[in-house]
């Protein structure tokens, strides 16, 4: 082991100037070597199941009424805002033409209606 001195120790009344050697308490190399190798690697954790990435998404369009476009599973568009979802469905708002329920198994993916048109979103 060390003994280390750094500075001036505590002062008492009868030695006013006495320093005091200290033990620095460290593991030896070779302890912490030991250590690391008897225990096992540690596993990153799993993933969680459900990031909430979806519902964050869906609710940021709803609130801001973002017209959307639904490519569904056989290529069909669909265009509209998005009115509400749950765990299996959307609600799709159209202009013109009946609001639709749609699966979200049918969907293949969707997308912002102005990205479509090349218009930069910020």
């Amino acid at each position: 082991m060390f003994t280390a001195q750094r500075g001036p120790g505590p002062r008492t009344p009868d030695k006013p100037n006495a320093e005091v050697n200290r033990r620095l308490i460290r593991p030896s190399l070779n302890e912490v070597k030991e250590q690391m190798q008897s225990r096992p690697p540690r596993k990153k954790p799993t993933p969680p199941e459900q990031t909430n990435a979806e519902n964050f998404y869906y609710v940021k369009q709803m609130q801001s009424r973002t017209p959307m476009v639904v490519v569904l599973q056989d290529g069909e568009n669909i265009h509209g805002i998005i009115e509400w979802y749950d765990k299996y469905c959307i609600k799709v708002n159209r202009i013109g033409a009946a609001n639709l329920l749609i699966y979200k198994s049918n969907i293949k993916y969707l997308y912002k209606e102005s990205e479509a048109r090349g218009i930069k979103e910020e």
